[in-house]
């Protein structure tokens, strides 16, 4: 199970191309809206209430604290998708994932790239399960022949 945390209702049209990747793989996942400044105690009940998520992705912009919550409240992976917006379209939110204290990790891949978000995150569950890890190679073995 993973779970997709977006700091705003405006980051579901990102997060829907990283969606579709999870849907064609038959991954269960759970969606919640959720910010860590707007609504930190839901944030923190949604964490602690789904001890069936093993990989939670932070989808958020600007200063982007909301995967550095997740992190804070579990001890599971948690992986950042920074959101392109505003005056920095997406490198303030970046360097705020990136940035993260010692101690507290939280993998982040490019802006805007909830692709690999959830790629990344179908193969950590692919550690212990090994039919995820097999349509991961699969859908690989099928991007290539696009290419080749």
């Amino acid at each position: 199970m993973i779970g997709i945390v977006l700091g705003s209702p405006s980051d579901k049209k990102i997060a829907d191309k990283g969606i579709a990747i999870l849907e064609d793989l038959n991954i269960p996942h759970k969606l919640f809206i959720l910010s860590a400044h707007r609504t930190p105690d839901l944030l923190e009940k949604a964490i602690n209430e789904n001890g069936d998520i093993k990989v939670w992705i932070g989808f958020a912009g600007l200063a982007a604290h909301l995967c550095g919550v997740i992190a804070s409240h579990t001890t599971k992976p948690v992986i950042g998708v920074p959101v392109a917006s505003g005056a920095l379209a997406g490198m303030d939110s970046l360097l705020a994932m990136v940035q993260m204290p010692s101690g507290i990790p939280v993998g982040v891949v490019g802006i805007n790239n909830a692709k690999n978000g959830m790629l990344l995150a179908c193969q950590i569950l692919g550690i212990e399960d090994s039919s995820i890890s097999e349509k991961i190679k699969n859908q690989r073995l099928e991007s290539r022949k696009k290419y080749g």
